[in-house]
């Protein structure tokens, strides 16, 4: 099986799964890579309008694969080894800022919302591939945690830049220092998750919202989730020229004039994506 499975529905739902539950969905293998291959088709598939994005059997993601670490085998870099050690650093970090474009910076742009369905333990690497998501599902048995300080590691995958932004700095530097593992509820009272459900309703229920997502108006999505993007990192003005210019973007699809059709007659609109 290979170690990211992607189902598209019929309902425009597309689903990755993380998929090595005997590591809990740890970053080895080729995980990385087909996470990226995957979530860049799904960007690109008109089809697809809202992607889920969840792990096989008892966990969402584990983070780096530790024994991979040990045995300083490199999952991210890959290729022929480089000629010094100065490039094989370059190397190194070059790979890595290529698998983070791919992946965690992938689900926040994408113009199409996405879910993390955190089905057990998002630690590390992990957890900031579920605060990449637009929006987080969990469990009521989900854990949460940094975890980086516990291997000698200073964070990666978006998440001191995601973080804070949840939960406030203050409370982002206690969890990245202390690397303490919040549960669900927890999580979800600081702001880090926002919905927590029975963990046998956890699909049903991410599903149905993912669903509904999927049924909207892809194109407005698309220019809400960039005027929120542009927001955390620009003034007011430049903020409201964005909005006026996605507002009138927006103006011109189909989908508005099918809403507003739909207003009058007093109906439900049915969004097409166009």
């Amino acid at each position: 099986m290979p170690d990211v499975l992607l189902d598209k529905r019929s309902d425009g739902v597309a689903v990755v799964t993380l998929n090595r539950p005997e590591s809990l969905n740890a970053m080895g293998g080729q995980l990385l890579p087909l996470l990226a291959e995957h979530l860049s088709e799904c960007a690109h598939d008109a089809r697809v309008r809202c992607v889920v994005l969840t792990g096989a059997g008892r966990a969402f993601c584990a983070g780096g694969d530790v024994k991979d670490m040990a045995a300083s085998r490199d999952v991210v870099g890959g290729g022929e080894a480089p000629a010094s050690p100065a490039a094989s650093f370059a190397h190194g970090v070059e790979a890595l800022r290529e698998v983070q474009r791919g992946t965690s910076y992938a689900l926040h742009s994408m113009p199409k919302p996405t879910l993390a369905m955190v089905n057990g333990v998002a630690v590390g690497a992990g957890l900031s591939l579920a605060l990449a998501c637009d929006l987080r599902i969990a469990s009521e048995q989900a854990r949460f945690g940094t975890v980086f300080r516990n291997v000698g590691f200073s964070g990666d995958f978006g998440g001191s830049w995601f973080l804070p932004r949840l939960v406030g700095l203050e409370k982002a530097r206690e969890l990245y220092f202390t690397g303490a593992i919040l549960d669900a509820p927890e999580a979800q009272r600081i702001g880090m998750v926002t919905r927590v459900v029975p963990h046998e309703r956890l699909e049903e229920e991410t599903m149905a919202l993912a669903a509904h997502l999927a049924s909207g108006p892809s194109l407005a999505y698309a220019r809400m989730k960039e005027n929120l993007n542009r927001a955390l990192s620009c003034d007011l003005l430049t903020l409201l020229d964005q909005e006026a210019l996605n507002m009138r973007l927006s103006g011109s699809t189909s989908d508005h004039k099918e809403a507003a059709k739909a207003f009058v007659e007093k109906r439900r609109p049915k969004f097409s994506g166009a």
